[in-house]
């Protein structure tokens, strides 16, 4: 990391109001009365990693396994996943999105996209690549310092936080 202490309390401090402006934005949506947030990223992650097992699910997104669990039962109750013993291990349940849980995730990707595409269609498209690559390479950090373990830093493990 650079040593621009003043570049690194201004990210501090936008990071802040970036968190503050998306639970704000979440609020002023109705897009919650479809599918909640975490439902929503389970759902993506299923989508694009195809059907797993609680505790790698958990691992993926930062959550304690009994975390992960609820919120699966919850969205089975749902119709948003089902999940599946298989062999050779029965009792290992594999977890997948129904018809269902894909239509309402992706209904939500869509509002979303389109939420942010109004929100920034004053800007160019060299300036929404880039920050598309700058959230990217953010989210990369964390994941590889807090999930995966693969950060140069040893830091310390963080105690999941339940989602809504």
């Amino acid at each position: 990391m650079g040593s621009d202490r003043e570049a690194v309390r201004r990210i501090e401090r936008q990071a802040a109001v970036l968190n503050r402006n998306f639970e704000l934005l979440y609020r002023r949506t109705a897009i919650h009365d479809t599918l909640d947030r975490s439902g929503y990223l389970l759902l993506r992650t299923l989508a694009d990693e195809g059907r797993t097992d609680i505790r790698t699910l958990a691992e993926r997104l930062g959550l304690d396994p009994s975390t992960a669990g609820r919120q699966i039962a919850a969205m089975e109750r749902a119709g948003l996943v089902e999940r599946r013993c298989e062999p050779p291990d029965r009792r290992r349940a594999l977890i997948t999105p129904t018809a269902e849980g894909i239509a309402r995730a992706e209904a939500v990707r869509r509002e979303r996209t389109d939420g942010f595409a109004a929100l920034l269609a004053d800007w160019d498209d060299d300036d929404l690549r880039t920050l598309g690559e700058m959230f990217e390479r953010y989210n990369r950090a964390v994941a590889e310092r807090y999930l995966t373990g693969s950060g140069d830093d040893a830091a310390p493990t963080p105690q999941p936080r339940a989602t809504h």
